[in-house]
Formats: C-alpha cells, sequence, structure tokens
C-alpha cells in the first residue's frame, strides 16, 4: 500500500473490508474486524452460550463441509435454509444455553472473510456495537504491553454482480458506527480516519436505532423477516465478551493471555 494511505504515524486507524484487513496484518498490527449485521455480532451470542466457532472464508461449499466434519461441528448455513432445517445460521438469536460446549463453522461474506486476510496476525478481535466499550479496553490492554498500533476494520458489504472493473466493496454505515463506537472508548492519537468515524458515531449515538434498522442492511434483513437480528445487534455495550482469534478458533480474551 502507498505510504500516504497506511496513516502510520497514528495509534487508532480505521480501514475497509479485506484488503484494508491485509494490509493491517501486513503491518503486525492490533486488529479489531466489526461486522455488526452480523459475523461479529454472532460470534459473540454464540460465545455468550459457550460454544465454540471457527471461522471459515466464504463460501459454504464441499471444503467447507469437509472442515466442519474434521472438526466434528456443525456448519452454520445461510438463515432462509436455517429456518427449514432447524440448523444454526448468522442469526445471532439462532444460538442458546443448549448451544454450550458444541462447536460451529462460520462462514460469512464480509466478516470471515476479513479474518482469514488477517488470521496470521497475533491479535485479532471481534468487535460490534454490543461489545465496544469491552473490545476497546481489551485492545488497549494489548497495545500497553506491545506498543502496537490499533487498527479497526469495518468490513462493509458487497455488490451484487460487479463487473470485472468495479471494486465488490459497498461501504456499510452499521460497520463504520461500529467502528466509531469502539474509538470512542479508545485513549491515543487517532487518524484523520480514526477521527472522522468516532464523529459519527457520537453525532449520531442518540438515533443509532433508527440508523441501523433503517440503513440498506437493516432492512434488508427486516424484510427477510429477521428483523429480531437487527435489534440483537444493534444493541450498545450490553456484552463483556471480546472473541479473540487463537489458532483456528475464537476464544474470549483475558488480560492474562499471551497473544505476542
Amino acid at each position: 500500500m502507498n505510504a500516504f494511505f497506511d496513516q502510520s504515524s497514528y495509534e487508532i486507524k480505521v480501514e475497509w473490508g479485506i484488503r484494508g484487513a491485509r494490509e493491517a496484518a501486513k503491518r503486525e498490527e492490533i486488529l479489531i474486524i466489526v461486522d455488526v449485521l452480523s459475523f461479529s455480532s454472532t460470534v459473540i451470542a454464540a460465545m455468550e452460550n459457550e460454544a465454540l466457532i471457527y471461522p471459515f472464508p466464504p463460501p459454504i461449499n464441499e471444503k467447507a463441509n469437509k472442515y466442519a466434519d474434521q472438526l466434528d461441528a456443525e456448519l452454520v448455513v445461510g438463515r432462509e435454509k436455517a429456518f427449514k432445517t432447524g440448523k444454526h445460521s448468522l442469526s445471532p438469536n439462532s444460538f442458546t444455553a443448549v448451544d454450550r460446549g458444541k462447536s460451529y463453522v462460520l462462514c460469512s461474506l464480509n466478516g470471515a472473510a476479513c479474518v482469514e486476510a488477517a488470521k496470521k496476525i497475533p491479535a485479532l478481535l471481534l468487535g460490534s456495537l454490543r461489545n465496544a466499550e469491552a473490545v476497546a479496553e481489551a485492545a488497549l490492554e494489548l497495545k500497553k504491553k506491545t506498543g502496537k498500533p490499533i487498527t479497526i476494520i469495518a468490513c462493509g458489504e458487497r455488490w451484487e454482480k460487479a463487473s470485472g472493473n468495479e471494486n465488490e466493496l459497498r461501504p456499510a454505515i452499521e460497520d463504520y458506527l461500529g467502528a466509531g463506537a469502539i474509538i470512542s472508548s479508545f485513549e491515543g492519537s487517532l487518524s484523520p480516519e480514526a477521527f472522522v468515524c468516532k464523529q459519527a458515531f457520537q453525532g449520531s449515538e442518540h438515533i443509532l436505532s433508527s440508523l441501523i434498522r433503517n440503513c440498506g442492511s437493516g432492512r434488508e434483513l427486516a424484510e427477510r423477516g429477521f428483523a429480531k437480528d437487527v435489534d440483537y445487534c444493534l444493541q450498545l455495550n450490553v456484552s463483556s465478551i471480546v472473541p479473540v482469534l487463537s489458532g483456528n478458533k475464537f476464544i474470549s480474551f483475558e488480560p492474562s493471555l499471551t497473544l505476542f
């Protein structure tokens, strides 16, 4: 990446999507991946119910099925298929207390893809609106120990049927606001990109629920019958769970955890 764009002189940075995750991973920074609707929120929901989550890059195909079989895990399917089969999906509400100790392989076009792009770094955390303060606290703890900067990745969405010369990334305000919520709890020098992201959240926090319900991603889920998922994901600072990638699965962050 051109040095003009790496925000290298700042402690707190913001990037978008898979390319942003890959570039931050090259710099071996502390990463927080934010996919509010709903990879990050769903992993948190699963871990709140003490399930084990193994991320896997999209698509959901035979390779993903084989990986789940190797782990003796259930492959999480699409919402519509889950509704018909009773299996788990990217819906955070599909995880309950009966999932304690069970293993799941979770794919998603955005969140899991960003995890795959950056999975070799020592410190990869998942953030959402639900755990914004908790994930910020965890990242700051790692920053104090290592001196590493922090990059927040707003995953965004993908345009359907993009032509060969088009960028597939579609910025998603729910991820940007989730990133801003996390940045609002940080101490340290903010890049201009991170500063504007923080201001976006703080300037709209009083109408956060309305914005996310009525943004493109929120409307899409509601129109498909998953409005309760949106309601779940837009709750602010209600969880202390901070997923951190350890090997091939997520575990809950603890201050004593050695990552670097």
